[in-house]
């Protein structure tokens, strides 16, 4: 809490992007473009396009689930990968 004061039990995802939208509107951007969930989405996506690999990632983005966080991943290929170069 403010008062640096540690519970037991963890935030809920819910409280994790409503801080996370309080600071962002603090800094004057738009909150209606960020979300906890984008972070999280976005940090998987760009770990993608870096070559590193999944499991590396997914220990810090505390993903459980493999063919949830692959998603990203094969998201990351499909715009970066050969084939995607033919299209531009």
């Amino acid at each position: 809490d403010r008062w640096g004061n540690l519970e037991r039990r963890a935030l809920t995802p819910q409280a994790v992007n409503m801080i996370l939208k309080r600071r962002a509107a603090a800094a004057g951007l738009d909150t209606q473009l960020i979300s906890a969930h984008g972070l999280r989405a976005g940090y998987l996506t760009e770990t993608a396009r870096r070559g590193i690999p999944l499991v590396e990632a997914m220990q810090q983005s505390q993903h459980r689930s493999i063919s949830q966080a692959s998603r990203y991943y094969n998201d990351a290929e499909r715009q970066l990968g050969r084939a995607a170069r033919l299209i531009v």
